[in-house]
């Protein structure tokens, strides 16, 4: 080839070469400006105006929870992608209510309860006075579900007026405890599951030594149920203007009353008095019109949704106070070793809140929030002992217990100056428990397998499951735990004034309600939060209505301007989308159980001692 050629050749492809690389970086400059003017945007963006005389639509999903579970960054991202959010906080509820009751441009609240699947009484009962608070400032209630379970209509019943689909039903079954019992099954396989537990109420462990419920625990059962039961028929008779008899009797004979009414569950609960309209959505979207008006666009009524009204009011987020206030750490879920995300209660992690707490001056009293049935004992211990040294350096600690505070969540609330519970609270429980399970014999016969091997002591493999438990070990492990509830009853003798017969008779594993606990003097007063905190601000002389500062995870700012970002950006995402909850549904009884059974699987004490209570509440 010529030299000139191919010189030109070369100059072209390096012209060429040259024009591309402009090009990509043409390109992603442009990608860049146009993200970066994105994010500027979404940043800067002025958030939700409330429209006025609008209504507060309140549509929780899922459970309603003292606190949410998992990183928060990444519920913000599982928004934004349409999945699923299964928990609301009670907070943000009690917290919205609060706000529209004195906001003049909310005309009216809607609470879509379709979607509503589980809450506490206790949160049930806060929600429920709030929701009265929002009627007593004149403004309408109207609520809604294609079905009511048990915890939606208590809700609903605090409405003025209450909408139920033509197809839908309202079930209300009251409350049970029922678990599954392993003894046969694990006899069958020869499965060995060692127990080793203090008190015959201790109920955890008997599906690995029965059948069937014993009559300790049915008798500790049926006396709390029936207490719940109560408050709920109570509070819902009082709502509905009618007697908790006649409530009674309409479920008793339900099966009478469906018959009769040919089958038609709606037409049933709109003849019991349970439910005043049978709406069709294009009905209820009128009646709504009627109260607060068309939207701009018309394309419907008047609304605001919860997420757009915090935000717009500025209560998206927890207060931090400036200057002296009581700090409130949130001690909700099970109870387990080590560091642990919201949700769950860390050993390391709740007591470094309660350290930083303790440990900052501003802070001048501890609320101990506790919606836990608790777990593991030593994580519980390590949380105790830093209240006891907060108490111990003058700062008042207040417990406030949630709809339940079990065993390790009572463990941990005898490092107090006060306890309060609400009157449904479920409390007590005060064992201790471990199980060892071993299943040498199944692999032996069923597989072939035998497991051998030697060892510099006994110990090196006595507790394997798949050889059999050395007794020596069992002895031990019977002492660790007679050790631990001897350690128990200390606890709650010394923080109560009671000696040590006395907490033992009341102890055993045997559950209380609230106000059960304060007459056996548990709990020294009933009452919610608020009240947990009006009394450590007394305590810690910061008048009735002090400052609040929330112990949180602190987040860094990147992490907390991702989350800013996202969230703002999922303002314009399509709401998740997550199915309505059934109450008939044969997947909520699978779900329970394997809630139940995960629950055991991630108890993590390291001695095996296990302060938890399986008082899961169906209904």
């Amino acid at each position: 080839m010529e030299p000139t050629r191919r010189s030109r050749i070369v100059r072209s492809a390096r012209a060429l070469a040259r024009g591309v690389d402009l090009a990509r970086r043409l390109t992603v400059n442009l990608i860049f400006l146009l993200l970066l003017a994105l994010a500027a945007g979404l940043l800067l963006d002025s958030g939700p105006d409330v429209p006025k005389g609008a209504a507060l639509v309140l549509a929780p999903a899922g459970a309603i929870v003292e606190q949410l579970s998992g990183d928060p960054t990444q519920r913000v991202l599982d928004r934004l992608a349409g999945r699923a959010v299964a928990e609301v906080r009670a907070g943000d509820l009690l917290a919205a209510l609060r706000a529209a009751r004195d906001d003049g441009r909310i005309a009216a609240l809607l609470l879509d309860l379709s979607r509503l699947d589980r809450a506490g009484m206790s949160k049930l009962r806060d929600l429920a006075s709030a929701i009265e608070e929002v009627r007593g400032a004149g403004k309408r209630v109207v609520a809604t579900a294609d079905s009511y379970g048990q915890a939606a209509y208590y809700l609903a019943a605090h409405a003025d007026e209450i909408h139920l689909s033509p197809e839908g039903l309202v079930l209300l079954q009251g409350f049970g405890i029922y678990r599954p019992y392993f003894k046969e099954g694990l006899d069958k396989y020869e499965i060995e599951a060692h127990v080793f537990r203090v008190g015959e109420f201790k109920s955890a462990v008997e599906p690995y030594l029965r059948d069937d419920v014993s009559p300790e625990a049915r008798e500790s059962y049926l006396d709390v149920l029936g207490a719940l039961w109560s408050s709920y028929l109570e509070g819902v008779a009082a709502a509905r203007g009618t007697t908790p008899e006649r409530i009674a009797e309409t479920i008793d004979r339900m099966d009478e009353r469906l018959a009769a009414a040919g089958g038609d569950a709606a037409k049933l609960a709109l003849d019991a008095g349970l439910v005043d309209h049978l709406s069709h959505p294009d009905q209820l979207r009128a009646r709504l019109v009627e109260l607060v008006g068309e939207e701009e666009k018309g394309e419907g009524y008047r609304r605001i949704g919860l997420a757009d009204y915090l935000e717009a009011r500025g209560l998206d987020e927890r207060p931090r106070a400036e200057g002296e206030a009581v700090g409130v750490v949130v001690a909700a879920g099970t109870i387990l070793d080590g560091s642990q995300p919201p949700g769950a209660v860390g050993g390391d992690s709740t007591a470094e809140l309660v350290r930083r707490a303790r440990e900052d001056d501003s802070v001048r009293a501890l609320v101990l929030r506790v919606d836990s049935p608790g777990g593991s004992a030593f994580a519980s211990e390590r949380i105790r002992r830093e209240l006891a040294v907060a108490r111990e350096q003058g700062k008042p600690v207040v417990v406030s217990m949630g709809s339940v505070a079990a065993s390790g969540g009572y463990w941990i609330a005898t490092a107090s100056d006060r306890i309060f519970a609400d009157p449904t609270t479920i409390t007590g429980s005060i064992g201790i428990f471990g199980v060892i399970p071993t299943f040498q014999k199944p692999l032996a016969r069923y597989l072939g397998v035998h497991v051998d091997g030697v060892g510099t002591t006994w110990l090196a493999g006595a507790a394997r499951p798949d050889r059999a438990l050395d007794p020596r070990l069992g002895a031990m492990i019977q002492r660790l735990i007679d050790r631990g509830y001897e350690d128990f009853l200390e606890r709650v003798g010394e923080a109560r004034g009671l000696e040590r017969d006395a907490v033992d008779r009341i102890a055993r594993g045997r559950i209380w309600t609230g106000a059960q606990a304060q007459r056996l003097g548990l709990v020294d007063e009933l009452g919610g939060l608020e009240a947990a905190i009006a009394a450590a601000g007394r305590l810690a002389e910061l008048g009735e209505d002090p400052s609040v500062t929330w112990i949180e995870a602190e987040e860094d700012f990147s992490d907390r301007l991702a989350r800013r970002l996202f969230e703002t950006a999922a303002r314009f995402a399509p709401p998740p989308r997550v199915a309505p909850a059934r109450p008939l549904a044969p997947a909520a009884r699978v779900h329970a159980l394997l809630r139940e059974l995960e629950a055991l699987a991630e108890l993590d004490d390291p001695r095996g001692l296990l302060a938890h209570c399986f008082c899961e509440v169906d209904g």
